[in-house]
């Protein structure tokens, strides 16, 4: 079962996380990791999660939303092909 700060990130990751629209419609994908990274923290707070918490679940928060960013952008650039 997952914890409740696993199931944060994963609802926070599937509600934040949008590739970049194409044409330079929207900012979407191309927002900066780092304030991605601080709402995530900030939205945790506001349900009793700490950061060590999320750390534990999926290691360096920045390194993990990134990753998450680069996979939303790869599949809609696939997608358009």
């Amino acid at each position: 079962m997952s914890s409740k700060a696993r199931e944060y990130i994963d609802f926070w990751i599937e509600t934040s996380i949008h590739a970049a629209e194409p044409f330079g419609r929207s900012s979407g994908g191309s927002q900066s990791v780092a304030v991605l990274v601080a709402r995530l923290i900030d939205g945790a707070k506001g349900e009793g999660i700490d950061e060590a918490s999320m750390r534990a679940e999926v290691g360096d928060l920045t390194e993990y939303v990134g990753a998450k960013l680069a996979a939303a952008n790869k599949a809609e650039r696939g997608r358009l092909r």
